[in-house]
C-alpha cells in the first residue's frame, strides 16, 4: 500500500491464508458496518492487483442468487486469484486481479459472513434496501482506503446482480448529482436476471432439449406452472400443489448433482458419496479446465476456524458459513 494509506485498513490486512502460496499483492478483508444503531456489518475480501494496484481501476464484483456470497462464489470459484483444493489453494491463473484490483462484497446482510444483531435487520431484505446498504458500505470502506476513492470504479456481478448493480449504480449517480462522491466508470453484467417471464421460461426447454426431463415434464413445466411462476411464488412462501407437484419432478429426474450452469459437465463424485452411502461409482477423470467439486471444496474452505480467523471473520446468527444464505432460501 502506498503512503496514504489509512491506519484502520492495517487491521483488515490479511498476512497470508492457510495453504496460501506466495504471492506478490496485499489481501484485505474485514467489515463495515452500514447500521450503528442495528450493529449491521457488511463483509469484504480485498485483493490489490497483481501489478501497479496504484494504477489499476477499482472493480466491484456481486455475486446474485438473492442471498449468494461473492466471497465463496465469486472470488474463490470464479474469477479470484485462489482455488481451495483440499488444505491448499491454488493460484487462478484467470484472475481478474491481473488487470484490476477486486473488491468483493457479501450482499445482502444475512449473506455469508455479513451480519446483524437485530432480528429486524433480517425481514423483507429488498433491492432497495440492499442497494442503500451497499451504497453505504462504498462510502465506509472508502473512508479504511481513501487512496482508491477517486479511481476508476466499475460495478460488476452476474445472476440477481442484474438487479443489484443498476440499483446501486442509480444510487451513485443521484449522489453525484449533488458533488461527485464516486468516480464511477462503467457496469458490466454477466448471465443477469433482468425479468423473470424473459430470463426463467427458457429453463424447462433448456432441460428437456439435453434429455434432463421428458416429454411430459417439459410439456407441464411448460404450461401447468412454468419457472418465472415457480420463483415468484417462491419467495412470496406461497408455492402452489401444482407449481410443487411440477417442480417436484423436474428435481427428481435433472437430480441434485447436475450442473444447471452447465449440464455437460461431469458431476461431482465426492458430492454423490456425502449423499449417499449406496452408491458406488466408478472413478471418473476431472475436467482440466473446471474443478467440478470446486463448490465443496469453497465450502469446506471456509469453514474452517484457521480460514476464518485469517479473514477476520465471524458467525453471527449462523452456526457455518454457506455460498447461500438460509434467510433467501
Amino acid at each position: 500500500m502506498n503512503k496514504t494509506e489509512s491506519s484502520s485498513s492495517h487491521s483488515d490486512k490479511i498476512h497470508k491464508l492457510p495453504g496460501q502460496p506466495q504471492v506478490g499483492f496485499q489481501q484485505f478483508s474485514g467489515y463495515v458496518t452500514v447500521d450503528g444503531k442495528k450493529n449491521t456489518s457488511l463483509f469484504y475480501y480485498f485483493v490489490e492487483a497483481e501489478t501497479d494496484p496504484s494504477t489499476k481501476p477499482l472493480v466491484l464484483w456481486l455475486n446474485g442468487g438473492p442471498g449468494c456470497s461473492s466471497l465463496g462464489v465469486g472470488a474463490f470459484s470464479e474469477n479470484g486469484p485462489f482455488r481451495p483444493n483440499g488444505k491448499i489453494l491454488l493460484r487462478n491463473k484467470y484472475s481478474w486481479n491481473i488487470e484490476a484490483n477486486m473488491l468483493y462484497l457479501e450482499t445482502p446482510v444475512g449473506v455469508g459472513f455479513s451480519y446483524s444483531t437485530a432480528s429486524s435487520s433480517y425481514v423483507a431484505v429488498g433491492d432497495k434496501a440492499t442497494a442503500r446498504a451497499n451504497l453505504l458500505f462504498l462510502r465506509g470502506w472508502f473512508r479504511k482506503f481513501p487512496q482508491y476513492k477517486n479511481r476508476d470504479l466499475f460495478l460488476t456481478g452476474e445472476s440477481y446482480a442484474g438487479h443489484y448493480i443498476p440499483q446501486l449504480a442509480k444510487l451513485m449517480v443521484q449522489v453525484n448529482r449533488g458533488r461527485k462522491v464516486f468516480n464511477l466508470k462503467g457496469i458490466a453484467l454477466g448471465n443477469p436476471v433482468l425479468e423473470y417471464a424473459t430470463d426463467f421460461n427458457s429453463r424447462a426447454e433448456y432441460l428437456w432439449s439435453h434429455g434432463l426431463i421428458s416429454d411430459t415434464t417439459y410439456k407441464m413445466f411448460s404450461s401447468v406452472c412454468n419457472y418465472s411462476r415457480y420463483v415468484s411464488e417462491f419467495y412470496r412462501d406461497a408455492v402452489s400443489p401444482s407449481c410443487l407437484k411440477v417442480i417436484n419432478q423436474v428435481n427428481t429426474e435433472t437430480s441434485n448433482f447436475v450442473d444447471k450452469y452447465d449440464v455437460t459437465l461431469d458431476v461431482c463424485i465426492s458430492s454423490l458419496l456425502s449423499q449417499s452411502k449406496v452408491l458406488n461409482p466408478k472413478p471418473q477423470q476431472m475436467s482440466e479446465k473446471i474443478d467440478v467439486c470446486v463448490d465443496d471444496k469453497v465450502v469446506r474452505y471456509l469453514n474452517r476456524r484457521d480460514v476464518q480467523k485469517a479473514l477476520h471473520a465471524r458467525l453471527v446468527r449462523v452456526r457455518r458459513w454457506e455460498a447461500c444464505s438460509e434467510y433467501f432460501l
